[in-house]
């Protein structure tokens, strides 16, 4: 092992999956919810430590880089729009601030959903950055679509930070991506993933209503098209699955099942899936992508001569 990193917010291991692939070894990891630490046991021998905020910063181990997808609802544009003033979510970034303070790690990278750039015109985004660079770290940004990566149109905001001066830049994406939609699909599927005649009901009105709002259902027939890339799979996509939805010839669609969303989020194949079809799909919902986490993770070691 060449690095060392620390994974807090870890979900199931986006980051965890992008940077041991490049030679770290994680020392730490943390996040509240005990689904997500199952399945982060499960699959890297791991037990994350819960709520951050009863973590001792100084009692951590040490550890080169610090990864976190902090909590995003509170900057979501689906959200309140509260930022960091929410009492309940926002606020944990600056759990983040308090470790990065005690430990000093040479590189931080951090991810969350692009509002964070306007939430409440700008002061979220200002407010974070300031304090990031008040901690002496050189702050870069940009927004990435995890859809150059794998067939999901997904943009999150990804920021990386150095102690040092680096001057760095973000790769530039790939031209082809690894695989396409088709590639993920299971020969396979339960009945239990196709939609109830309520359910497709249901969806088909509600796409009517919307229909000069764009609404549509990402991978599925839209008149008679098919798309190459699905919306943006979110923590709910078990109540609908209107992202993507796939065709069955004389039934109705059906949902993506967890093992699709696992592949379509990059994590390998033998990834442990320990929990329920409906906490996979939360799970899944909340995580990176891990290709394009591990794009921009290699571009960010060889900037901090860390491999």
């Amino acid at each position: 092992m060449s690095f060392t990193f620390a994974d807090f917010f870890c979900g199931i291991g986006g980051f965890h999956q992008a940077l041991a692939s490049l030679g770290g070894e994680c020392v730490v990891a943390s996040d509240w919810d005990k689904f997500a630490r199952q399945t982060y046991e499960a699959n890297y021998g791991i037990t994350p430590e819960g709520d951050i905020t009863k973590i001792d910063a100084q009692s951590l181990p040490d550890f080169d880089v610090l990864c976190a997808g902090f909590p995003c609802q509170p900057f979501s544009i689906a959200g309140k729009r509260l930022g960091v003033q929410d009492k309940t979510q926002g606020n944990l970034f600056f759990e983040l601030v308090l470790i990065i303070e005690a430990k000093k790690p040479a590189v931080l990278f951090l991810e969350n959903v692009k509002g964070l750039l306007s939430q409440d015109k700008g002061n979220a985004w200002r407010t974070i950055q300031s304090s990031l660079k008040d901690q002496g770290y050189h702050v870069y940004h940009k927004v990435v679509n995890a859809a150059h990566y794998v067939p999901q149109s997904r943009e999150r905001l990804f920021i990386v930070c150095f102690r040092e001066d680096v001057g760095f830049d973000f790769p530039d994406p790939p031209v082809v991506r690894d695989f396409e939609f088709d590639a993920i699909l299971e020969a396979s599927v339960s009945s239990k993933y196709t939609l109830s005649d309520k359910g497709w009901a249901g969806l088909q009105a509600r796409r009517k209503r919307h229909e000069r709002k764009s609404f549509g259902f990402g991978y599925n027939l839209r008149g008679q098209t098919w798309t190459d890339t699905t919306r943006t799979i979110p923590a709910n996509y078990s109540r609908g699955g209107r992202e993507a939805l796939i065709p069955q010839p004389g039934r109705n669609p059906r949902k993506l099942t967890p093992e699709e969303l696992r592949r379509l989020f990059g994590f390998p194949e033998g990834f442990v899936i320990p929990v329920s079809d409906t906490q996979a799909y939360r799970q899944f919902g909340n995580s990176v992508v891990v290709p394009a986490v591990r794009h921009t993770a290699e571009a960010m070691l060889k900037a901090a001569n860390l491999v």
